[in-house]
């Protein structure tokens, strides 16, 4: 496992283990058989409904508390400084901890502009040690920008779709020049059509790979997190085993030149749902 050192100082895994779409009776079972293959880094959310079946795997498994890292996320419904203070405290209880290792804004929601006091309850939350860190989901620009003008504790990551159909420069760049991890959701696109394109797939078979394995190796050697999604015994192995490789310049670029501007989810300006 390769980690990266959050601005806080704080280390992360950069490979982590996401639940969503897992369904709380199968989260367990899930999470469990991630930490066996090694995952140490889990993602979550109040909105994905598996907070209780990560919390059970984390009990009932033998990998020490201090060794995990766990995420989880306040939904755009319980924003706000108060709201945001009740729902932490909800996802501790259905965790089971004493703390989360990172806690996130879900969607910025700007129809409702909530989010600058939902992150101050965040930056409490951080100051009264109940969060070793905090950061946002699906923050653009001018939303960022905005938290580093108006709060005082500069988000430790961005977590937004990110794969090589949309490869997110611009975004990436202001978060590296502020000192902010962008963490990837939708890595890999859902599969389907980045997995199986020619060039993804011929470097795949120069590595002896797999399409998945190169894009996950793609954004690790692009510094970005990720967090990639599988219930499948098989893949979540398959997944985990991208360290034993390296892309080349060229490959990086090639893939890199995949870039179309597609999304899978919506754009955080106009994601207001609650």
């Amino acid at each position: 496992m390769d980690f990266v050192t959050l601005n806080n100082g704080l280390k992360m895994p950069q490979l982590g283990y996401g639940v969503w779409q897992v369904p709380d009776e199968d989260a367990a079972e899930a999470v469990k058989n991630a930490l066996e293959v090694g995952y140490r880094s889990i993602d979550t959310a109040m909105i994905y409904q598996n907070e209780k079946g990560v919390g059970q795997a984390i009990k009932e498994s033998e990998v020490p508390r201090e060794e995990l890292f766990i995420t989880t996320k306040v939904w755009n419904s319980d924003q706000g400084f108060d709201n945001t203070l009740k729902a932490f405290d909800a996802s501790l209880e259905r965790l089971g901890l004493d703390y989360v290792d990172l806690y996130l804004i879900h969607w910025p929601t700007p129809e409702f502009d909530e989010y600058v006091d939902t992150y101050k309850a965040l930056e409490k939350l951080y100051h009264d040690g109940k969060v070793k860190a905090i950061g946002v989901c699906n923050f653009d620009i001018d939303h960022l920008q905005r938290l580093l003008d108006k709060c005082d504790v500069v988000p430790v990551l961005n977590q937004v779709e990110c794969h090589p159909f949309l490869a997110q420069d611009e975004l990436k760049t202001f978060c590296h020049e502020n000192n902010i991890f962008v963490e990837a959701w939708s890595p890999l696109m859902q599969g389907g059509e980045v997995l199986n394109h020619p060039i993804v797939h011929g470097i795949a078979e120069s590595h002896n790979k797999t399409g998945a394995q190169v894009i996950l190796r793609w954004h690790l050697q692009n510094n970005s997190i990720v967090i990639p999604k599988s219930v499948t015994p098989s893949r979540i192995q398959e997944n985990f085993d991208v360290f034993d490789f390296e892309l080349t310049d060229d490959e990086m670029e090639l893939i890199h030149n995949l870039d179309r501007g597609i999304r899978k989810g919506p754009k955080p300006s106009e994601m207001n749902k609650r």
